[in-house]
């Protein structure tokens, strides 16, 4: 296997690459899709629908291409998923009715299960020493994207219609994908080939999986729960001004993106466990506060809450499992992670929607909180891995 920290440069042209694409793709969402769709005729159930499908694509291709990556190389797989993000969107001018955008977001959406699991493994595996720092510098790229391309998609709209904005998508990412060109290649050489299913029994298996799946289902559904209501709450039960309400989103993201690689060093100085406790304690607390707030200050403290305390939570998820997680099932087990955080994307704003049926927005947040606390102190009682009991000790 041809060792990639020999390579720093890599880590660049990756973050790079990532961070435009990712900001390209985005733009391409929101506002912009649902907007197109209703042009197109298509009815709120449909637009749903094509909101959506890119969530789901990943749900069943990430653990299968995150497995292709462990038996032949990390390298080929990032270059099919940069040509997806380069050429579909040329394709949405040739889009007529909302059927037609469906299955282009379907092919669209493969972009991101295909470049997402093997990014993140190749990452892990540039070296041992501060990886999570490395991730969290990784991370950002992709917070970046959440924080410019809703406003950067909402200009380009002003002045050019959607299938216009769709190409010049292409063209940035196009240009976005040149400094991965040179990424160096790491095979990955077996001598035993297991099948897929065997493959993922196993990583299945694994304790430090099962923590993570646990851990990531309780923020990512506390998470998409807020995004998908907090708007509503916000404007007609603590009725603020829709400008609040959107920089407490931009806050939030703009936190995350800037505790990223302090989460990220802190996870290789105390061990990734700790970090992600104290991660969960602090997005607990914002959750807590929002249920009992009612003014635009607090507001602003809950999103800043919210934002570190997942800077500190996801990097230190991905370090964990790069450590306990064995070379030749990173990639499968970084796949079938992705699938788990699309899965609890998608449940968070169902299970909202069916708690709000019968409960009031405040015991909503005040169940986050719950759930949030309850995970932070399971992992309390969990034995520490190898690598967090030498930390503990030191």
């Amino acid at each position: 296997m041809t060792d990639l920290a020999g390579h720093p440069r890599a880590l660049w042209r990756l973050t790079l690459t990532d961070g435009v694409v990712r900001t390209a793709y985005q733009m391409g969402k929101t506002p912009l899709l649902p907007l197109y769709a209703a042009m197109l005729g298509a009815s709120d159930l449909m637009i749903g629908y094509v909101v959506a499908v890119s969530t789901a694509t990943g749900l069943f291709l990430k653990p299968i291409v995150g497995a292709l990556s462990d038996r032949t190389t990390r390298r080929i797989w990032l270059l099919a998923g940069l040509a997806i993000f380069t050429l579909a969107p040329f394709l949405y001018r040739f889009v007529d009715t909302p059927q037609q955008l469906y299955l282009l977001r379907l092919l669209h959406g493969t972009a991101t299960a295909i470049f997402g699991p093997v990014s993140l493994a190749y990452i892990a595996e540039l070296g041992t020493d501060r990886r999570g720092e490395r991730l969290g510098i990784f991370g950002m790229a992709r917070s970046a994207g959440y924080l410019i391309a809703p406003l950067a998609g909402a200009a380009l709209l002003k002045v050019m219609p959607p299938e216009q904005v769709f190409t010049f998508i292409g063209v940035m990412s196009a240009l976005a994908a040149l400094p991965s060109l040179r990424l160096p290649d790491q095979p990955m050489r077996r001598t035993d080939r297991p099948t897929i299913r065997m493959l993922y029994r196993a990583i299945l298996s694994t304790r430090a999986f099962q923590l993570l799946a646990a851990l990531e289902g309780a923020v990512y559904v506390a998470t998409y729960a807020l995004k998908a209501f907090l708007p509503i709450y916000a404007l007609t039960a603590m009725q603020l001004d829709l400008l609040v309400i959107g920089l407490f989103f931009s806050l939030q993201e703009a936190a995350h993106l800037l505790a990223r690689p302090f989460g990220g060093r802190l996870a290789d100085r105390i061990g990734p466990l700790r970090s992600i406790r104290m991660g969960l304690g602090l997005m607990a607390a914002g959750f807590a506060l929002l249920a009992v707030t009612d003014g635009a200050l607090v507001f602003g403290c809950v999103a800043c809450s919210l934002g570190v305390g997942l800077g500190l939570i996801l990097p230190a998820t991905l370090s964990l499992m790069a450590s306990e997680i064995a070379p030749d099932r990173l990639g499968a087990s970084m796949g079938a992670l992705g699938a788990l955080r699309n899965l609890a994307k998608i449940a968070g704003p169902v299970l909202a929607g069916l708690v709000l049926t019968y409960l009031p927005y405040g015991l909503l947040f005040s169940l986050a909180a719950g759930l949030l606390g309850a995970t932070a102190l399971t992992l309390g009682s969990a034995p520490l891995p190898r690598q967090e009991q030498g930390q503990g000790s030191s």
